[in-house]
């Protein structure tokens, strides 16, 4: 009663204008997206996978491994640059992928020397 119709109504929109606003201000918007997924996303899982691919590609014989199924063994013999072979138990050995390898151990602990004696011997 007391709004007249003029108050009422919505504005009419332009021709040609979108409800999402210009291009540019769309690239405003998600561009600082991209540098977020980049920095939190892509370059971590890009440096996993390099870490990765280099411990794989640096296994040795006598290294302990343990496979993609949970099997735990050692590496007998580096047939190419895409399978090893693994003894899972005395006398029983398996041809393995380098790719299904999940875990690689270390062939043990380095040795530790004994800090040398200092003083006279008396």
């Amino acid at each position: 009663m007391f709004i007249t119709e003029a108050f009422a109504q919505a504005p009419a929109a332009a021709p040609g204008a979108s409800a999402f606003g210009s291009g540019l201000e769309m690239l405003f918007l998600f561009a600082p997206l991209m540098v977020v997924w980049y920095f939190f996303l892509i370059r971590p899982q890009r440096a996993n996978a390099k870490k990765r691919q280099e411990t794989l590609s640096n296994i040795r014989r006598g290294d302990q491994v343990v496979l993609g199924g949970g099997i735990t063994g050692k590496v007998t013999k580096v047939v190419d640059d895409t399978e090893v072979e693994v003894e899972i138990a005395e006398g029983v050995k398996i041809r393995a992928m380098r790719a299904y390898i999940a875990e690689v151990r270390v062939k043990g602990e380095p040795v530790k020397t004994e800090p040398a004696k200092t003083g006279t011997v008396s």
